[in-house]
């Protein structure tokens, strides 16, 4: 078995090693010991709540049961850019139009933005390679979706989720080689791990102001517009079941897409119920007349947090829970969780 929790200060050598691990474009991983401790420093007072929101960052961790290794990362932040600023490029159109030649062109272009400051942000999923199998990156991705559920005042009315750009089988990013290069004058490698580890200022004293023609740009960079990298399509896939779309808003560094939800449109808040729990038993007898799906489920507790997955019938007006997954939620029979089909499919 497999559950989510907040990281400790233990798990900074295991989330070291998962940061490098991800390759380029995870931006809010970087492979730092200072950044991620720093970070880890953060998670700790926003679990506790002394914090504020400008300032709130909740990670988490995908641990195994067996033997409590540490395998998969992933975050909330609750409001970017308001401690640090927050850049993206918006997909527009420019109209140029000439009455005397009869003339009229809709030019493609991209527009420098700081739209999302204030929104809540999910970031940093990542998981070992070596554990990206069964249901692990659902649970560890829609486990934050639940604790935004349980703790919804804690967050912005608007969710978003930043995915990684198309990068080529060198590392190299296409929207980088035609765009950000010419005025950065570095590696896209280099710059994304500076971005990580908060030396942004150089975004702001470099980047154009002016709106940028796409049609100026290479084909291969113009191609790699809204993409995503090959890994990040399963996330991809998971947002849009939740109800997150793609609004036009890219990465000014490997162009990837922004994807955003409002908070309480998301399917995972809007379908999560809270139910009391009912102990079962260690290897109960199936009823043959109900069919069970999987369920996402959490307890209630800030800075106990603890997700996990759990078969019971599509219909329930008290939640079976086996006594070891009642002893990793620190649950007793009677006390109440929060939960909802893992799969959109599966309604309640």
């Amino acid at each position: 078995m497999f559950y989510v929790r907040p990281i400790a200060r233990d798990d900074l050598p295991a989330l070291l090693a998962l940061s490098e691990r991800t390759g380029a474009g995870l931006t809010t991983l970087p492979a730092n010991a200072d950044r991620l401790a720093a970070r880890i420093e953060r998670s700790l007072v926003s679990f506790a709540g002394r914090t504020d929101k400008a300032d709130e960052c909740f990670v988490f961790v995908l641990v195994d049961a067996r033997n409590g290794v540490v395998v998969g990362i992933s975050a909330i932040e609750a409001a970017v850019g308001l401690a640090e600023p927050w850049y993206n490029y918006h997909v527009g159109t420019q109209v140029h139009a000439s009455r005397e030649l009869d003339l009229y062109t809709a030019a493609p272009t991209l527009f420098l933005t700081n739209d999302h400051t204030g929104h809540s942000e999910l970031c940093s999923l990542f998981v070992d390679a070596r554990y990206r199998h069964g249901r692990n990156g659902p649970l560890l991705a829609k486990a934050r979706l639940l604790f935004i559920a349980e703790f919804a005042d804690r967050f912005a009315t608007k969710v978003i989720a930043e995915l990684r750009g198309k990068l080529d089988s060198d590392g190299r990013s296409p929207f980088w080689e035609g765009l950000g290069r010419h005025f950065f004058a570095m590696e896209y490698s280099r710059a994304d791990y500076l971005t990580g580890i908060g030396q942004k200022a150089f975004i702001a004293e470099l980047m154009p102001r002016h709106p940028v023609y796409t049609a100026l740009l290479p084909a291969e960079a113009r191609a790699a517009i809204g993409e995503v990298h090959a890994d990040t399509l399963p996330a991809r896939a998971m947002l849009e079941s939740e109800g997150f779309r793609f609004e036009g808003y890219i990465d000014i560094f490997d162009a990837g897409p922004t994807f955003e939800c409002f908070r309480d449109d998301i399917r995972a808040v809007r379908q999560s119920r809270v139910l009391p729990v009912v102990l079962g038993e260690e290897d109960p007898v199936p009823d043959s007349l109900t069919e069970d799906i999987v369920w996402l489920v959490c307890n209630r507790s800030l800075a106990g947090f603890r997700a996990l997955l759990s078969s019971a019938p599509a219909r329930v007006s008290q939640f079976p829970l086996l006594p070891h997954a009642a002893e990793i939620l620190g649950l007793r029979d009677g006390e109440s969780i929060r939960a909802v089909p893992l799969s959109p499919r599966d309604r309640p």
